[in-house]
């Protein structure tokens, strides 16, 4: 399981012109699922990213807070194309990508997971083409892998 972790100033996803999730202050989550992922993985990832310290103080102390720590939005979208494989040839191979329905499963799950902290966690919608929309808060960008 792959995360592209994104400190936001606001964030938001639409889908065929329409919002779909938006938040302001906080982490948009790109999640890619491969197909020999479990709820394990999900859960651990999940915890990472709520507890990751990656904000500022109000006295400008770098990286002390977490989104938990300060009440910050999540924005999670679906993104099979972080297991796309670029090594050879011209065309991504997308033979570690979880197959649709394990995928929408371990989404699901890992949503679920971060809703367990009390925080705003807006989503995109699962399998659709979105676009989505963000300031980049630093920039700060990091991956996460289970």
């Amino acid at each position: 399981m792959r995360v592209l972790l994104q400190r936001v100033r606001q964030s938001s996803v639409r889908v065929d012109n329409q919002v779909v999730g938006q938040i302001e202050r906080g982490l948009l989550l790109l999640l890619g699922i491969a197909k020999s992922d479990s709820e394990k993985e999900a859960k651990y990832l999940a915890e990472k990213c709520i507890h990751l310290r990656i904000f500022d103080t109000p006295d400008g102390k770098k990286n002390h807070w977490s989104v938990k720590d300060i009440g910050a939005e999540i924005l999670v979208v679906s993104q099979f194309t972080l297991y796309g494989d670029c090594r050879k040839g011209r065309r991504p191979g997308f033979d570690q990508a979880a197959n649709p329905e394990l995928a929408n499963a371990l989404y699901l799950y890992f949503v679920e997971q971060l809703r367990q902290h009390e925080l705003v966690v807006q989503t995109g919608q699962f399998q659709a083409m979105m676009q989505v929309e963000l300031i980049n808060d630093g920039p700060v960008t990091y991956l996460l892998e289970s």
